[in-house]
């Protein structure tokens, strides 16, 4: 009994091992496939890296030289310089995405959904929190600044729609600072490929921690419309109804539905 469960530990730890292999195998291969892709179409991508893999290690080398053969500093070199380069490429390759993406539709909700967490930054976001015909579009995100309204589309559109959002959020959530960011290249608005930067810009009005529970308070409101309740009209009863009454029916419509 005892040898049978070794053996199918053993199995498990061999599965799991072929998996992460595969995982990293296609990774690189991913990898490999954008790189090719990238340096097709920049041109300086290739001069770039080698600046950094070469030229990061033999600065730091001769700073050792010059401090007496501190030979220590060719391997820090070399390690800053890979990072160096893997930073520029990724750079590069996002600066691309942005550029290709920027003037299509969801292009915003893509970047928001795509918002990066650095140190001390910490994000919770959804897409398309209100949508028009013409696909003009409201996401959210909850921050440590509190809560960015980002809209997409025609202006004279987005504004009823971002006061009406930002109207909604005061009532779950008042007090909570709320900004709102138009993207697009006009006038007064935000290309997409800037959108973070303009993000990490925003004061912090809230700790890190502090995020999840005002995610969680705003995120109830979303699940509103989705509650029993949630379909009934709103505004006064009718002369001479009363709640029992509506419950009745409604118990009756959904009973009918049922049976259909």
């Amino acid at each position: 009994m005892a040898d049978a469960k070794k053996q199918a530990d053993k199995a498990a730890k061999k599965q799991v091992r072929a998996a992460k292999k595969a995982q990293r195998k296609e990774t690189r291969s991913q990898m490999w496939q954008v790189f090719n892709m990238q340096r097709k179409q920049d041109k300086a991508l290739i001069p770039l890296l080698l600046l950094a893999i070469l030229g990061i290690p033999l600065v730091l080398f001769l700073i050792g030289l010059i401090w007496g053969g501190q030979w220590w500093m060719l391997p820090i070199g070399i390690a800053a310089g890979v990072v160096a380069a893997m930073f520029i490429f990724t750079r590069r390759v996002e600066r691309d995405v942005y550029k290709r993406a920027e003037g299509q539709q969801g292009a915003a909700g893509w970047a928001v959904e795509n918002l990066r967490s650095g140190v001390g930054m910490t994000w919770r976001t959804k897409t398309a929190v209100a949508v028009t015909t013409q696909m003009d579009a409201v996401h959210r995100v909850i921050g440590l600044c509190g809560v960015v309204l980002v809209g997409e589309g025609s202006p004279h559109r987005l504004k009823p729609m971002l006061a009406q959002q930002k109207k909604r959020l005061n009532r779950v959530a008042p007090g909570v600072p709320v900004y709102e960011i138009i993207t697009g290249n006009g006038e007064g608005q935000t290309p997409i490929a800037k959108l973070q930067r303009e993000l990490v810009k925003l004061p912090r009005n809230y700790k890190k921690n502090d995020v999840a529970a005002l995610a969680a308070r705003i995120e109830a409101m979303d699940n509103v419309g989705n509650a029993p309740g949630g379909s009934l009209p709103k505004g006064p009863l009718p002369k001479g109804a009363s709640m029992s009454g509506m419950n009745r029916r409604a118990r009756r419509q959904a009973e009918r539905k049922g049976e259909a």
